[in-house]
């Protein structure tokens, strides 16, 4: 991977923990996800209308199947992501989302777009596949799937991870296909999908009017957030996707566990943060790796 990649993906690692974070704390439904796409669709017009003006109008059926597909994946994982997030800790669904999702994404990219990796890069996803393991628990998972009264909770947790995971592998490749093979703008992609996102999420908002209008007093700040910073973060990634092997990005994207496991354990008091912080310097390690080879 090129000194260039890594940065973006370093980047996008930190901008994609604190949305998270702020995708957490504001605690939403489905209206949430319609919020953030709404405030996408306004905050990124002038980006997406500036690179979009003379390319749209070109695409065929191939590049508007490839964005309308993103988008409804995008849709499946932001819902199954906020539902996880109500329903267990930030920090088992997001570790295991995070980590299930890229080594999926990187067998995928393996077997499929003809990618290679080297022995160093195979350690290095090990690595990180480790690491989020640590921070989503440890041994400390095993221990409370026996304990009653943590069982259902936990459960609920890794179930809502793994499906999360198994959809960002879905968008990731597609995506990365996208942007390698069918040359679509990472930007494109993006801001364009979100049209679709919005067609899907905007019956969840105007089904129950003074619903949405309560939701709105209390999330529009974790709204805003999140609608702002998430598309950079994934720009970012795709961009650094066309110039790296997509089985060297998707895990490598997971340095954002580093961010999560400091930002999120301390600010949502979740606990274990020795561990996580040894889980956290695992996926570094295996970042590095990446990084390197």
């Amino acid at each position: 991977m090129s000194h260039s990649a890594f940065l973006l993906v370093l980047l996008a690692g930190l901008i994609h923990a604190l949305w998270n974070i702020a995708a957490k704390k504001a605690g939403g439904d489905v209206r949430f996800a319609g919020f953030t796409s709404l405030i996408m669709m306004l905050v990124w017009a002038p980006v997406g209308l500036y690179f979009g003006w003379d390319v749209v109008p070109d695409w065929g059926w191939l590049e508007w199947s490839f964005v309308g597909a993103s988008g409804v994946l995008h849709v499946l994982y932001f819902i199954t992501l906020l539902r996880g997030y109500r329903k267990a800790d930030l920090t088992v669904v997001y570790p295991l989302a995070r980590g299930f999702g890229p080594l999926i994404s990187s067998g995928a990219a393996l077997l499929f777009l003809g990618e290679r990796m080297s022995l160093i890069g195979a350690l290095g996803v090990i690595a990180v596949v480790g690491g989020v393991f640590l921070i989503a628990g440890g041994p400390r998972l095993f221990r409370q799937l026996k304990d009653q009264t943590q069982q259902l909770r936990l459960r609920k947790g890794i179930y809502y991870g793994l499906l999360t995971g198994l959809f960002i592998a879905s968008y990731t490749v597609l995506d990365g296909y996208a942007v390698k093979v069918i040359l679509i703008s990472p930007i494109l992609v993006d801001y364009f999908g979100n049209f679709i996102r919005l067609a899907l999420l905007l019956p969840a908002l105007l089904r129950d009017k003074q619903a949405t209008l309560t939701s709105w007093r209390l999330e529009w700040k974790y709204a805003l957030i999140v609608g702002t910073i998430s598309p950079i973060s994934y720009v970012l990634v795709l961009y650094a996707m066309q110039s790296a092997p997509l089985s060297h990005v998707a895990p490598a994207r997971e340095v954002s566990m580093l961010f999560a496991a400091l930002i999120g354990g301390h600010l949502l008091g979740e606990g274990d943060r020795l561990q996580r912080l040894i889980g956290a310097l695992c996926i570094a390690t295996g970042v590095i790796a990446l990084g390197n080879f």
